[in-house]
């Protein structure tokens, strides 16, 4: 499993543009409204990590995805199981939304 550091992302993002990528989001959704993530040019969706068996079919396999939650244990889960429905380009943002808020964008709440 890949993993991205919070402070290579957007670099990553970018270099994938054309693959139209996407962060995946799979906190809870009182976590996203108490400290949500933004990325200029970037797609951010948010499934819950509970909900993503039902809502698997909302994701497209062929595009970029890189899985997030708040210090990155869950996300990591929901990359493999990613990796083993036959998606083919996943990776974990380490660290997660706590990372990023204490390394990128200190505008997020940490919580």
């Amino acid at each position: 499993m890949r993993q991205i550091q919070v402070t290579e992302l957007a670099a990553d993002c970018a270099a994938l543009a054309e693959q139209r990528p996407m962060v995946l989001d799979v906190r809870e959704d009182w976590e996203v409204r108490h400290a949500p993530m933004r990325l200029d040019g970037t797609e951010i969706v948010h499934i819950p990590m509970g909900h993503l068996v039902a809502r698997l079919a909302e994701l497209d396999p062929d595009r970029p995805v890189r899985c997030l939650c708040h210090h990155g244990m869950r996300s990591l889960q929901v990359a493999h199981f990613l990796e083993r429905q036959g998606f083919a380009d996943v990776a974990n943002i380490q660290g997660g939304i706590d990372a990023w808020s204490a390394m990128v964008d200190p505008g997020v709440a940490r919580y």
